[in-house]
């Protein structure tokens, strides 16, 4: 059933053009009228070009991008982000070191790359977004609303980083580094260890800064009082939105022309940071902590679920921006080389990245005479607290400063494209005037970006911390795994996972031999191996969700914090059931008739990839005509139509 169900859209392209319906002869359009009746049965071709049809509504062409390194770059800017740097090197040395990279690899291969091919061919052969590309099941559009509501949460936390690594790269063009001990505030602290009230403290100058002058969170008592505004932060906030704003103003034409800046940009500075950190003393101390491994961490379930969480959080999946990207491609990208690529640089890039963080904390332990992981942080606090207390103790640090917080701006920019091309192309897929208005269209971006950035001032609060990291911890948690999960079931099951591997096999125009015989690979994962996975990881996530507290630092979050964010991880989720119903309800008959109909592919599916009329004669069945997907034909009108020749004989 799920094959043909596959195959029924192969004729819709010119059934949604000539809007009719055949059956024994007779065309019946859609107000159910029968404008002509042949004598005899005439082929498909010849009954649409007399019978008299309305006029169809053109296709609003889609942008494409501008050649397939842009899009390649685009992807890896995506995947690159933050996390790469501050996440991934952290969650290596806390579950075993060099161990962790055997879940983290076999995590890789079984959810996140069939995952990540997934979305890509996905939006490739629907040439849709998030929420039109489910016309191909059209009971799981909820799965597109539910990254919808995801990709929002993600850019309304993400661009409050990229205002923090704005004032911090403002602040490291000062000369001594305001965080490091040669600057005069700080001489009282580094000289006797204690605050500057004289309380016993072990806080170091970067810790003071990134809590007082920065986040302003010592002036906050938690959740329930966010305290004032913090106008410097909100300034910077307001430039990482109007940078959004300008490369995004021109769609893929211009973001796919700033990413041969910002995706290549945090490479270079990485490879000079690895040769800088490797002449420093204590470096493969830090080196050999970052690798170490420690066998006994595989038999934890708690390195399992980091591995996975690390696949999720690095490759962007679910999300809705990958989809969104894809769908720009033109229709015979090889698909399945471009996701190799791009998730063997990812996790390449991030591998990489942890021997420039481990080489520069390393020397930072010699110096102080203390172990690694007493110097190493995690999230925000290794990118803002233990880095920065590094690099202040480099000749040249001002310099080296300014370079790390331009490579943290760089890959917050890339990342926060994918988000919001995510979000602007499932709009604009829905409201499809908007691509043609470019006064509209700029409009729209505007208000969208200045609803982020309102939202966003409550982040950047003396307590906005602790908004923060509630959004972070339940915005891409079980909701984003759930939406997966259902994306991979869907697929295998309701539209077919035949058929969607004879989707990929029709954009790889020559397919060559290792090509059918890899997706025989994907095939299996995505019907069994990767729900499997995926159960395990949201059944470990509940777990640790009930068994253990949210905190930030020494604060612990009340039980009505925690429901907020549970909250809104299922609000993410639940629309995949909302609107299951709501597609349900639509259809006429039984509750199972409903469901059949539900999960067909609607006529207007694969409309947008047809770029050419010669490709439009390939792919339709001169057989088959299909109704419209806006009719519902019932017994009663088959009835009528016998009845009807009847009368005429």
């Amino acid at each position: 059933m799920q094959d043909e169900s596959g195959k029924a859209a192969l004729g819709s392209p010119a059934n949604t053009k000539q809007n009719s319906f055949q059956s024994n002869g007779h065309t019946v359009t859609q107000n159910g009228h029968n404008p002509t009746a042949p004598a005899s049965p005439q082929p498909q071709f010849d009954s649409r070009a007399s019978s008299p049809t309305p006029t169809p509504t053109p296709v609003i062409p889609r942008e494409q991008w501008g050649g397939k390194y842009e899009f390649l770059l685009s992807c890896i800017g995506y995947c690159v982000g933050l996390g790469n740097v501050w996440r991934f090197p952290y969650l290596c040395y806390r579950n075993g070191g060099g161990v962790f990279l055997i879940p983290y690899f076999i995590m890789l291969f079984f959810t996140g790359v069939p995952l990540f091919l997934m979305e890509l061919s996905l939006g490739q052969y629907g040439a849709a977004g998030p929420i039109t590309v489910w016309k191909c099941c059209p009971l799981l559009k909820g799965i597109g609303i539910g990254m919808l509501c995801v990709s929002t949460l993600v850019c309304l936390y993400y661009n409050v980083i990229i205002a923090w690594t704005f004032f911090y790269l403002g602040s490291s063009f000062q000369s001594p580094l305001p965080w490091s001990c040669d600057a005069i505030a700080n001489a009282a602290i580094c000289g006797n260890g204690t605050t500057g009230n004289g309380s016993s403290s072990r806080l170091s100058p970067s810790e003071i800064f990134w809590n007082e002058r920065v986040l302003g969170v010592v002036h906050s008592e938690g959740l329930h009082n966010p305290g004032p505004v913090r106008w410097p932060l909100a300034l910077c906030l307001l430039a990482a939105w109007v940078v959004i704003f300008l490369c995004m103003l021109k769609g893929i034409r211009s973001s796919g022309k700033v990413v041969y800046v910002t995706a290549t940009f945090p490479y270079f500075v990485l490879i000079v940071l690895i040769i800088r950190g490797a002449t420093l003393e204590g470096s493969m101390q830090g080196i050999a902590f970052y690798l170490t491994p420690d066998w006994s961490r595989l038999a934890n379930a708690q390195v399992w679920n980091d591995a996975a969480s690390q696949i999720f959080y690095s490759l962007g999946i679910g999300v809705g921006g990958l989809l969104s990207m894809a769908s720009y491609n033109k229709f015979d990208n090889n698909v399945i080389r471009d996701t190799l690529i791009i998730t063997t640089g990812n996790c390449s890039t991030s591998f990489f990245a942890g021997f420039a963080i481990f080489s520069i904390l390393g020397h930072m332990a010699w110096k102080k005479g203390v172990p690694v992981g007493e110097v190493a942080d995690t999230g925000p606090g290794l990118a803002f607290v233990a880095y920065p207390e590094a690099l202040a103790l480099l000749p040249g640090s001002v310099f080296w400063s300014i370079m790390f917080f331009l490579m943290l701006f760089m890959l917050g920019i890339d990342t926060l494209f994918g988000n919001m091309e995510g979000i602007t192309t499932a709009v604009m897929d829905e409201f499809p005037q908007l691509r043609v208005n470019t006064l509209h269209k700029s409009l729209f971006l505007g208000a969208l970006c200045f609803c982020f950035y309102l939202m966003g001032l409550l982040l950047v609060t003396d307590g906005g911390i602790y908004w923060f990291t509630l959004i972070d911890s339940f915005s891409t948690s079980f909701g984003l795994i759930i939406i997966t999960l259902f994306m991979c079931i869907g697929i295998s099951f309701f539209y077919g996972v035949n058929q969607f591997c004879q989707d990929i096999i029709d954009m790889i125009c020559h397919c060559p031999p290792w090509c059918s015989k890899v997706l025989l690979y994907f095939k299996a994962c995505w019907v069994v191996i990767t729900p499997f996975l995926l159960l395990f990881i949201l059944t470990y996530i509940f777990i640790e969700m009930y068994n253990t507290s949210l905190h930030y630092g020494a604060y612990v979050y009340p039980r009505w914090g925690k429901a907020l964010g549970v909250c809104i991880g299922a609000t993410c989720c639940l629309q995949i059931l909302i609107w299951a119903i709501v597609a349900i309800s639509k259809e006429t008959g039984t509750l199972k008739d409903r469901f059949r109909k539900s999960i067909r592919p609607l006529n207007s599916w694969r409309v947008n990839n047809l770029n050419s009329a010669a490709r439009v004669e390939e792919r339709v069945e001169p057989e088959r005509v299909e109704a419209p997907f806006t009719v519902t034909l019932t017994d009663m009108d088959f009835t009528a139509m016998r009845w009807e020749m009847g009368s005429e004989a």
